[in-house]
């Protein structure tokens, strides 16, 4: 536990690196949020917990619904971008664990993550607390990177130049797998479906360097890498040429995600 306990730390300052809210601004990323928002029919007086919440993706289109919105994250950073962008929608912003949720069992109406509980180290721990703090009959929404789509690639690419993870740390792309969902989840009635975020950048080359000098996990790998950077630098490079969909000089990249869409069973109270 000790150990786990200080891979969080590494995870923290991970994402406190960089500046994640203008990677998605400009990546045009924030609108998967009120997708899921949407896709979750969030209404106006329901109790919503976003897990793993970031800079707020879908915890400030779920306050604009009128919901009563809690998001929860590990990074102390992120919280403080996030009460910015939602500075007046009432949200309640906690530090915490996803796999150890700060609330009573049945808390919520709604549960989402939106490219946040992937990245928690023990997937099964996640799951459980998620569908733990759900009301029986609430509703579950996540969005994940599927390992096929190009941010998967992305990944693997990035992963090859660093250290492996630990072996108590899950693959984070799992989560965009959906028979590895199913095996995560008991009493939750699942259904699936994939969808594409077209993440756009003025050029491919001002891609690559707004990650490496606003997306915490590359920002480090640059840092840890030092003479071998220019190597991933070019490897990102060739992934964006081969999957950019613009025709032109602009970035345009078809980034497929998986959303899950559960109900907590009534009989699980």
């Amino acid at each position: 536990m000790e150990r786990l306990a200080e891979y969080k730390v590494s995870v923290r300052t991970t994402w406190a690196t960089g500046d994640y809210d203008a990677m998605m601004r400009e990546e045009g990323l924030y609108e998967v949020g009120q997708r899921l928002v949407d896709a979750l029919a969030v209404q106006s007086g329901e109790d919503v917990l976003d897990v793993a919440c970031g800079t707020g993706n879908a915890a400030l289109p779920a306050a604009r619904s009128g919901a009563r919105v809690t998001g929860l994250d590990l990074t102390p950073a992120m919280l403080v971008k996030a009460r910015e962008r939602g500075a007046g929608l009432g949200i309640d912003w906690v530090e915490g664990d996803a796999e150890e949720l700060p609330f009573p069992d049945g808390s919520f109406d709604v549960v989402l993550s939106s490219f946040g509980c992937m990245f928690a180290p023990r997937h099964q721990v996640v799951a459980r607390e998620m569908a733990r703090v759900l009301r029986p009959g609430g509703r579950l929404g996540v969005c994940a990177w599927t390992p096929e789509g190009t941010i998967g690639e992305f990944f693997r690419v990035v992963g090859g130049y660093l250290p492996p993870a630990p072996e108590y740390v899950d693959p984070p792309l799992a989560w965009g797998s959906e028979d590895a969902v199913r095996a995560l989840f008991e009493g939750i009635e699942l259904s699936f479906s994939r969808e594409l975020g077209m993440i756009g950048h003025p050029s491919i080359v001002e891609a690559v360097d707004c990650y490496a000098t606003q997306f915490g996990p590359v920002v480090l790998a640059r840092d840890a890498l030092g003479s071998r950077w220019p190597a991933l630098r070019d490897d990102l490079i060739e992934l964006f040429e081969r999957n950019n969909s613009s025709g032109s000089g602009r970035l345009v990249l078809p980034a497929e995600y998986l959303v899950i869409r559960g109900q907590r069973r009534a009989s699980n109270a």
